[in-house]
């Protein structure tokens, strides 16, 4: 079965048709989903389906894009979450610096705080890097985050830097972008990196893949990914399924 690493199944692109939509995954192939949070409200919402749905699980973390109004107190309040039995990881959490806002000295708070969160909790961390390359791995390194490992989810980076991640013990996300005509770095980070240090993702409702690049983005599309990951490391689809679920369970400690 697909395991998806990586979804926003809590977002409003979701409100016409979530219960059905979520209800036809099994049957669709795939067998597992982790629901990403990136505020206090999406965090809510992310509980309230892994108790609807067996198959999906939860991160715990603020994205950067949303701690400017982060707290001490919603940081407690986060970190007491993270002894929810479906909560698998913290993220995504990291930095953005794609918009000017938040400032990069409130990101790099947020994400520092998060990552030591992590560790106390002993959970793995879901890395969410936007054009901030040196400043994501900087951070990492300074405060050890190899100890806890995860998963740099939908990366955006030359095989430079993949190697560094390598290194450390983490994870390279993969999703759409792969089958993208622009995403010839994706596809080199790919033929580099070992198999078992992959794991795919969609990262819905966005960045559908071929050929529904555009369009709403939903799980059922991970074969996508799968077959174009297939076709890069010149092996067979179910094998690379098979190798990527197992990737995940042990990511997630599932």
């Amino acid at each position: 079965m697909i395991f998806e690493t990586h979804a926003h199944y809590d977002d409003e692109a979701f409100n016409s048709d979530r219960d059905s939509l979520l209800s036809s995954m099994t049957e669709n192939g795939i067998g597992t989903i982790v629901n990403a949070t990136a505020s206090k409200r999406t965090v809510e919402k992310s509980i309230e389906l892994t108790k609807k749905y067996p198959f999906i699980y939860t991160t715990i973390g603020v994205h950067p894009s949303d701690c400017d109004e982060m707290d001490e107190e919603e940081l407690s309040w986060l970190e007491s979450l993270c002894s929810y039995e479906k909560a698998v990881a913290v993220g995504e959490i990291g930095l953005d610096y794609h918009y000017d806002e938040p400032s990069r000295d409130i990101q790099k708070k947020w994400f520092e705080a998060q990552l030591d969160m992590a560790k106390r909790v002993k959970l793995p961390v879901i890395i969410h890097s936007r054009d901030a390359a040196k400043d994501t791995l900087d951070i990492m390194k300074s405060m050890k985050a190899e100890e806890i490992g995860g998963d740099i989810h939908c990366f955006s980076y030359p095989v430079e830097i993949a190697k560094e991640y390598l290194g450390m013990g983490f994870y390279i996300g993969v999703g759409g972008v792969i089958t993208f005509k622009n995403g010839k770095k994706l596809r080199e980070v790919v033929e580099y990196a070992p198999i078992e240090q992959i794991v795919i993702e969609t990262d819905s409702p966005y960045l559908a893949p071929e050929p529904y690049r555009g369009k709403r983005n939903s799980s059922l599309n991970l074969p996508f990914v799968a077959d174009k990951i297939a076709e890069i490391k010149d092996l067979p689809l179910d094998k690379v399924i098979e190798i990527t679920e197992l990737n995940a369970k042990k990511l997630y400690n599932l």
